[in-house]
């Protein structure tokens, strides 16, 4: 499926793999040159397609009938690219995701390709497809990993020239998490080893949820803002990473480099690591847990509490939230009553934990769509600027909306968690990267209040 507004705006579909907890069912497929692996694209009741994902660009205003259109594709179409149907001089341009395991570390700590042959007839196989470019994650955990402001970018130069020589062009997931856990056995790739280092002896820097375990998958929010990081604060580690990557690649800015997403949280998204399915702590379809229980984010919900003129509201988050794989039934928190996410601790509280995360984005993309102000120009050098939320669409059709709350969108049956989101992404020039487009309420659990054609729609 693409959206295009009527006389002008972009679109872009991004086929890649996508996280284990959002996605009970999944069909891939492989393409011809069999060394990437993509999202097939799914039937709905009218027989169009639906792709993975959109990139909804905020230059194409206020979103309404008047101004966008939605196009069906035939997937019996013969070209190797998907054509709109009344707009034939126009293409979708799809991006395939790099594989999970393209890149790694050798036993001397050097990052390199691995199958660089097989890449490369890859590359030229999705090129003769119809493919217009290639997704690649830019790991944080690669290029600063063994010490601060040593960046090494040589991998990532010799994939560009692979890439951009077989005619592909690149979006670019700047990524700041981790994805070890994704592997069974030992692989992927980590935080840069002087964060780990700083880890080991403060638990802190990371989230943790009310037992206090946590996971060392992305900087909690909570250090944003604090300069434990070799005198620097963890938003400026993300900062003169994103003026280093523009400074080595400035040359195939736009050319090349069409997009580039900036990660926000685990999996790249804007969120709270609340369904930590990859550890065994969480299963579908719990609703997760809230996760502000590190010395840092506790510290400023006191703060915010005392400024609320409620101090007892700071001294922990809501008890009565249940656990990891709870369902909503039975939890006070999130049913009605004088203790739910209703009452005036509960606002207080979703306010400040939602609140946290949209300034936290708002801080990254703000020095982002700084950095990136000279490519923002419509031009040939143009480079769209992306940002990911999670697609957490179970307990949608619920009052509360559970899972939702953990992850830390607020948003419920009386209350709009997305367009605060919305607005700080347009405010910076900022795309949407929406993700679980390609499921339909009816291939969903119908007992577990799942409704990812709602969630899609209200976004």
């Amino acid at each position: 499926m693409a959206v295009k507004r009527i006389g002008g705006g972009g679109f872009t579909t991004t086929c890649c793999k996508c996280s284990v907890e959002r996605r009970r069912k999944r069909r891939t497929t492989t393409t011809t040159a069999g060394f990437f692996h993509r999202h097939s694209f799914f039937k709905n009741r009218n027989d169009s397609m639906l792709s993975h994902s959109l990139l909804f660009t905020n230059q194409w205003g206020k979103f309404s009938p008047r101004n966008f259109c939605i196009f069906s594709m035939n997937h019996e179409e013969k070209s190797g690219s998907m054509i709109l149907e009344t707009f034939k001089q126009r293409r979708v341009p799809i991006f395939v995701m790099m594989p999970i395991d393209a890149l790694g570390i050798d036993t001397s700590g050097v990052p390199k390709i691995r199958k660089v042959k097989a890449l490369t007839m890859s590359l030229k196989a999705l090129k003769l497809a119809g493919v217009h470019g290639i997704t690649v994650e830019v790991w944080w955990g690669i290029v600063e990993r063994s010490s601060p402001f040593d960046y090494n970018w040589s991998v990532y130069e010799q994939l560009f020239t692979l890439i951009s020589g077989s005619g592909l062009k690149l979006h670019v997931a700047l990524s700041f998490h981790s994805n070890v856990e994704s592997f069974k056995e030992k692989g992927g790739v980590s935080l840069p080893l002087w964060i780990l280092e700083i880890g080991r002896l403060n638990r802190n820097i990371y989230y943790k949820d009310q037992n206090g375990f946590s996971s060392s998958d992305y900087l909690t929010l909570g250090v944003d803002q604090i300069p434990l990081f070799h005198g620097r604060t963890a938003l400026q580690c993300y900062e003169d990473f994103m003026y280093s990557f523009i400074q080595k690649f400035e040359t195939l800015m736009g050319s090349v480099i069409e997009e580039v997403s900036i990660g926000l949280g685990p999996s790249g998204e804007l969120r709270y690591p609340a369904h930590p399915s990859k550890d065994g702590r969480w299963e579908f379809p719990g609703i997760g847990e809230f996760q502000c229980y590190d010395k840092y984010m506790m510290e400023d919900l006191q703060k915010a509490a005392c400024q609320e003129g409620q101090p007892k509201w700071g001294n922990k988050g809501p008890q009565n939230a249940g656990c990891y794989n709870s369902l909503p039934s039975g939890v006070p928190f999130f049913e009605n009553g004088g203790e739910s996410f209703l009452s005036d601790y509960g606002q207080f509280f979703l306010e400040w934990y939602s609140g946290k995360l949209i300034h936290h984005a708002d801080a990254i993309l703000a020095k982002a769509a700084n950095m990136f102000k000279k490519y923002q120009i419509n031009g040939p050098d143009t480079v769209l600027l992306v940002a990911k939320i999670g697609g957490i669409y179970w307990w949608y059709q619920t009052e509360s909306h559970p899972a939702e709350l953990t992850a830390g969108y607020y948003n419920t049956a009386l209350r709009d968690g997305y367009e605060p989101l919305a607005s700080v992404l347009s405010r910076h020039g900022v795309a949407l990267h929406v993700s679980c487009l390609e499921m339909i309420d009816s291939e969903t659990p119908s007992n577990y209040g799942c409704s990812p054609e709602g969630l899609l729609e209200q976004v």
